[in-house]
């Protein structure tokens, strides 16, 4: 847990229906197929509702699965704005030594920003091809394998596309994502402990393996929702907040058991009202979800 706890309110001092709240834990209690861990629900930047079910703890670091992908894309927006990494640079450029191997045209048309929104051009996840292609460097793996389609034209939810951004980042800052994060995003915001599986050994997994607590997850979505700022400080380029977090095209067809973009969008009923937002998602319903419509 962070050495400075958010700020705390209640519901009703930031115009929230306490019943609302009670009437949502019921709900997540009573559904049969569900095993919660924890929630944090804030308003106003503001505290207004936490628990953890046993034997989770708000110390306890959780494995974030997918959403680890959100923080991935930090580091990517962090790395781009520092000059370190272009978007529009393409991803064979960032690994020479494949260069007389990789051939399809289609592959060396893929450009960071594909791979940072998952249009590589594959239209099905690759992780198995790629890691079984060459279990030592998967990025290679993932580049053997051409594009179903021009890349940049089409979504499928694909983990070695996030996995090579990692990559990415991680070879043009010459840290971990995790070192890189720590000073930039992880201290200024408060996050604690955190770790990251690796694979192969020194290279931050990317698009799972991290671990953090729902403190962490929390504030990473307060981070967004202010549009990059933190008590003052500019953390996040305001131009990165909205890339991120913007629509590009539809998802909705390729997804598979709730996977998608590392930020998905949706809407959702607020005092009868549609309120509009954005979430980062991950495996056993691992998420945050900022709606920027009910948070004044």
């Amino acid at each position: 847990m962070s050495a400075h706890p958010l700020p705390t309110s209640t519901p009703a001092a930031e115009g929230v229906d306490a019943r609302g709240v009670h009437a949502f834990l019921d709900a997540l209690e009573g559904a049969p197929d569900l095993e919660p861990h924890s929630l944090m629900i804030l308003r106003h930047g503001r505290l207004i509702a936490s628990g953890w079910w046993a034997p989770y703890t708000a110390e306890r670091p959780h494995l974030l699965y997918s959403l680890s992908k959100s923080f991935t894309s930090t580091a990517a927006g962090l790395a781009a704005a520092e000059g370190l990494l272009n978007l529009d640079d393409p991803v064979i450029s960032y690994f020479p030594e494949f260069e007389a191997e990789i051939t399809d045209p289609g592959s060396r048309a893929m450009l960071v920003r594909h791979v940072a929104s998952m249009a590589s051009g594959h239209i099905e996840e690759t992780v198995d091809r790629a890691f079984g292609l060459d279990p030592e460097e998967p990025v290679r793996g993932f580049l053997l394998l051409p594009p179903d389609r021009e890349p940049g034209t089409v979504f499928a939810y694909n983990q070695p596309a996030t996995y090579t951004l990692a990559a990415i980042v991680q070879r043009v800052t010459g840290q971990s994502l995790t070192e890189y994060l720590r000073p930039r995003v992880f201290d200024p915001l408060g996050i604690g402990e955190t770790a990251w599986l690796q694979v192969p050994a020194g290279r931050d997994l990317g698009f799972s393996g991290l671990f953090a607590t729902t403190d962490a997850i929390a504030r990473l979505g307060l981070l967004y929702l202010r549009g990059g700022e933190w008590e003052g400080e500019r953390l996040l380029p305001a131009a990165w907040v909205d890339e991120a977090t913007r629509l590009r095209m539809p998802t909705e067809e390729a997804m598979v058991n709730g996977a998608g973009p590392d930020w998905r969008r949706g809407t959702a009923s607020s005092s009868g009202s549609p309120a509009t937002g954005t979430g980062a998602t991950g495996r056993t319903a691992s998420s945050a979800w900022c709606c920027p419509s009910t948070m004044w």
